[in-house]
């Protein structure tokens, strides 16, 4: 009788664990109440990202989505006329080397064609300054080029004229002393004339001298004898 009172206790006791358990596992945790009254944050829609003309534009060329129809340079400008087959739209472009200025984005050939050739226009007006500028560069560094040679040259001929007054003064003082010379020898040659006039009559002379027989005697004395007849 004990034996049979105590099972019942036993499974009395398994019989209220597992009806706790039932009722925990049945029950919503804490967590998942918590989260479940937690109203959750509302994401705020997301504002479309706008693309400007520019962007689509290169978007379709680095996609090869486009066909160039027309294309005018003017110096660094240009201005493009571009066609997408998939949706028909043209898009002019005006640039400077690779840089987009603007672009314009149609349906209609006649809106196209017209925003080109405004385009092409613009680019003439925008180049005339650089081409311009680039035939005064031109021009200035030409300028300078002759400038420079030209003083070179006028360096050349001053030192040519410099070194021909030099020479000329050398060859002035040279004549100055061959012309002083030639006086001084000039005289010299004069006296030595006198000289040798003076020794050819001193010679002449000796020489007449010479060849004379006769012999000139000195004067005879006075005599103290007085004379017959006193």
């Amino acid at each position: 009788m004990r034996h049979d009172s105590g099972d019942a206790a036993t499974n009395r006791r398994i019989t209220v664990a597992s009806m706790a358990l039932l009722m925990i596992l049945s029950a919503p945790s804490a967590f998942a109440a918590r989260t479940e009254r937690t109203p959750r944050p509302e994401l705020a829609p997301t504002a479309p990202v706008a693309r400007t003309s520019v962007d689509e534009l290169r978007q379709l060329m680095d996609s090869q989505q486009l066909t160039e129809l027309r294309t005018t340079y003017n110096g660094a400008y240009g201005a493009s006329l571009l066609f997408n087959p998939s949706t028909l739209n043209y898009y002019v472009a005006l640039f400077q080397e690779k840089n987009f200025w603007r672009v314009i984005k149609t349906d209609s050939v006649e809106n196209a064609e017209h925003a080109y050739r405004t385009f092409v226009q613009q680019t003439e007006q925008l180049a005339q300054v650089s081409l311009d500028t680039i035939r005064l560069d031109a021009g200035k560094r030409y300028t300078e080029r002759l400038v420079s040679f030209n003083e070179e040259r006028l360096r050349t001929l001053q030192a040519q004229v410099e070194q021909e007054r030099a020479q000329s003064l050398q060859v002035s003082t040279a004549l100055q002393q061959a012309q002083q010379q030639a006086v001084s020898l000039s005289t010299d040659l004069q006296s030595s004339n006198n000289q040798l006039d003076t020794l050819q009559q001193r010679i002449q002379q000796l020489q007449l001298q010479q060849g004379n027989p006769e012999t000139t005697l000195p004067a005879p004395a006075a005599s103290a004898t007085p004379a017959i007849g006193d």
